[in-house]
């Protein structure tokens, strides 16, 4: 029965994974409406649960939601099937995408890559737009966002633990001027989630979560291993990212592209590729592991960075799930996590304009090209795939007039 059950949760997910397309948000409306109204797996106050547990935790939302449902369904097998099911379909198109990455130094190819980069910039500009309005709404948080911002332009941010530190100014800025706001609105406990995860489970997950975090740095520096280094950068992009596929962008450029392992060009026109995919945006990291300098690389470092990146968020989803309910109800965590939101609007602005919008943008026509781009996605709803082909084609065309 449970073998057959995990066979339901994977085909479910492989379904899902083929079709979301939209990114975290749309994402969590696909999940809802295929697993709350349409096969009734848990209610809409489970699902309410989960969804904010999962917004509280570093990790990719979408699919920490997916493992959470699948673990609930049929266990820790299920939990596996799901991610599975909903990464394969993006991380098989993204690897395949690194492959043809070969061409990009011919003129057809360099314009595609060129176009792929003003895509990258309508994205991200769409993505610091709609967090700012849901994450930023109010003075407090909107002036937490605009410090953060201002910090990381003035002062930079050249490695993944500079960014853990706007996160934490974040955290204490929220603790300071949002707790009135949160104080008083905490969440009613919902009816029990039917986790299978017992609270010794979740100390293990906790504890292998934060020993991989520190140890891989050090294990990559005893042994002088490439694999292990790899692993270990993409692994900390994972554990330290909030907000979501978008907000990883720099953390992972600081990982592959500061010590060389990927060039520039290559990881914007991979992101602005990431867009036309269905699935998580955490597949990105494949489409990385399978380009890099540094063995493994193909199949088998795309292989090795999907792990890499993926495995921190679902450890903390298997270890916080039992403590949730209680946690979520008080207004403290509530006000941090609102601070932490804001500064992730800041640091995800900060990345618009450098390395995003310097490295694509290089002349007038550049910036039209860009700026239509998000006009497509904000005022005329395009679907993303829509704008990564006319990004692409405008790319060529450009490249083939000068």
């Amino acid at each position: 029965m449970r073998e057959r059950t995990v066979g339901e949760v994977f085909l479910t997910f492989l379904k899902l994974g083929v079709m979301s397309f939209g990114g975290p948000l749309a994402h969590i409306g696909y999940l809802r409406e295929e697993l709350v109204v349409r096969r009734r797996w848990v209610d809409d106050t489970a699902y309410t649960d989960l969804l904010a547990l999962c917004q509280f935790l570093p990790g990719p939302t979408s699919s920490q939601l997916g493992c959470s449902l699948g673990l609930i369904r049929a266990g820790y097998g299920g939990g596996l099937a799901a991610w599975l099911g909903f990464t394969l379909p993006s991380a098989i198109l993204m690897t395949a995408f690194a492959f043809g990455a070969g061409v990009m130094g011919r003129p057809v190819g360099a314009g595609l890559l060129h176009g792929l980069m003003l895509v990258a910039v309508a994205i991200v500009a769409q993505a610091v737009w709609g967090m700012a309005r849901t994450l930023c709404p109010d003075r407090q948080r909107a002036a937490i966002g605009m410090l953060v911002m201002v910090v990381v332009l003035v002062l930079g941010s050249n490695s993944s633990w500079s960014q853990v530190g706007v996160m934490l100014l974040g955290a204490v800025l929220g603790l300071w001027l949002c707790r009135d706001q949160a104080a008083g609105v905490a969440a009613p406990v919902g009816e029990s989630l039917g986790s299978p995860v017992s609270p010794a489970a979740g100390f293990t997950a906790l504890g292998a979560f934060l020993l991989l975090l520190a140890g891989l740095p050090l294990l990559a520096r005893a042994t002088s291993s490439t694999t292990v280094g790899l692993f270990a950068a993409i692994y900390r992009c994972g554990a330290l990212v909030f907000g979501g596929g978008h907000v990883v962008l720099p953390l992972l450029r600081d990982a592959v592209v500061a010590p060389g392992w990927v060039s520039n060009r290559l990881f914007l026109a991979g992101y602005g590729a990431a867009q036309a995919v269905p699935g998580p945006l955490f597949a990105f990291a494949g489409y990385l592991g399978a380009v890099a300098d540094p063995v493994p690389h193909g199949v088998m470092g795309a292989a090795l960075a999907l792990v890499a990146i993926f495995l921190p968020g679902m450890l903390i989803l298997v270890g916080t799930l039992p403590f949730w309910d209680s946690l979520r109800t008080r207004g403290d965590a509530q006000a941090i996590m609102r601070g932490v939101n804001a500064a992730v609007v800041g640091l995800l602005g900060a990345a618009l304009y450098t390395p995003v919008w310097l490295n694509a943008v290089a002349n007038a026509r550049d910036a039209g090209v860009a700026i239509a781009g998000f006009v497509l996605l904000t005022v005329w709803r395009t679907p993303p795939i829509g704008v990564v082909v006319a990004g692409a084609v405008s790319g060529i065309v450009l490249r083939s007039t000068t």
